[in-house]
């Protein structure tokens, strides 16, 4: 019997080490992995220079508290700072807890309550999580969500444009919706919000979860279409694997979050801390980033020769290196047979595979990750 929740549906494989792009199992194994721990590992398993700042700062001190100025704090929020174009950081340790400071942020700052997100978004678990995601099916069993959050279909600027008002805090908003399917907002969308956003004197938030930190070719995914939000947030790929998130905003949004109104226990924790200076030191670098974008091109070109063609392939979209490949029939059972092939990916929704390799994947792997999807899609029917 284990002793852990159930919260998670396991697969067969036991990790028992991993390098790169490769995790080993015991059952003697090597998988190609392009789940990067649901798009964590960005520079892959175990990179040397993020493995070393590691040892580095455990030489000196773990943890002393958010009491204590450190340095290493302040070296990690200027790098965030200056590759996002804003000002001030408030670090925690994932995702949601992010999520969760944006909100309280956006709320306090604005003095409203309201929250615009949007149909099969996804911002977490916590409850102001799951009010804030749109998604039914995280929300079954937990009684009712927090008021206030607004569902609208995402890219309908219409609705927007109707929903939107003196009540509202915040437009809450992910560039690339990963849990959601892979759905990228367009272009005429995110623009015209972003300027909706400033005429009502609403709050933009970018929720970079997992498009952040050169996922997409550019250090943010907003900066693909040329706005300038007032909250973005980050975790994931920030830390390689150590846990790490962070609110990062406007100047002018300093004031609210003074001493009191906000915190966390192990947030800005100097492990986490050195990993994520070692992990923007190179991902931040013009020359990687232009890399990752030219990869993720050549992804998307071998997935639409390759696959795109088949039957039990309805679309492929994404941007640069995160791909959502939508099938006709339920996914599961081709990541199973992915699996059994050697290679391991992610669904994102009943019908669609997602494809989060690390950035600096080879040219080699991506044609091998595409070989073994056509080879296993090819044993697929398409079903009405």
């Amino acid at each position: 019997m284990s002793h852990l929740f159930p919260t998670y549906q396991r697969w067969e494989i036991q990790p028992v080490k991993a390098a790169g792009t490769i995790l080993y199992g015991t059952d003697g194994q090597q998988y190609l992995d392009f789940t990067s721990g649901i798009g964590v590992c960005n520079l892959g398993h175990r990179p040397e220079a993020v493995e070393h700042a590691v040892k580095e700062q455990l030489d000196l001190f773990w943890h002393v508290s958010n009491l204590f100025p450190q340095p290493i704090q302040e070296e990690a929020a200027n790098k965030l700072a200056e590759s996002s174009g804003l000002d001030c950081v408030f670090f925690a340790n994932s995702g949601a807890e992010a999520n969760e400071a944006a909100i309280k942020l956006a709320r306090k700052a604005t003095g409203r309550t309201k929250i615009i997100t949007f149909l099969q978004s996804f911002h977490g678990r916590t409850f102001a999580g799951m009010a804030a995601t749109g998604q039914d099916k995280i929300k079954q069993g937990f009684g009712s969500m927090l008021e206030t959050f607004i569902h609208l279909p995402f890219n309908d600027l219409d609705s927007l444009k109707t929903e939107i008002d003196s009540d509202t805090a915040a437009v809450m908003i992910e560039i690339v919706q990963g849990e959601g399917g892979i759905h990228v907002v367009t272009n005429e969308f995110i623009k015209e919000a972003a300027s909706l956003c400033v005429e009502k004197g609403v709050l933009l938030i970018i929720d970079e979860i997992q498009t952040g930190i050169g996922r997409t070719g550019r250090p943010f995914a907003f900066q693909h279409f040329g706005i300038k939000p007032d909250i973005i947030t980050v975790a994931k790929g920030l830390g390689n694997g150590f846990p790490i998130g962070a609110a990062i905003g406007k100047a002018g949004l300093a004031e609210f979050f003074g001493p009191g109104s906000h915190g966390s226990t192990f947030g800005g924790n100097p492990i986490s801390m050195a990993a994520a200076i070692a992990v923007m030191d190179i991902i931040f670098n013009e020359g990687f980033l232009e890399e990752t974008s030219a990869k993720g091109k050549l992804l998307f070109a071998m997935l639409h020769k390759e696959v795109g063609w088949m039957e039990v392939v309805k679309d492929i979209r994404g941007l640069g290196l995160m791909a959502g490949i939508e099938l006709t029939v339920a996914a599961q059972p081709i990541l199973a047979d992915l699996r059994k092939s050697g290679m391991i990916a992610l669904p994102a929704g009943e019908k669609v595979v997602r494809l989060l390799p690390p950035l600096n994947v080879t040219e080699e792997e991506i044609e091998k990750a595409v070989s073994l999807m056509k080879a296993t899609l090819s044993n697929y029917k398409v079903t009405v």
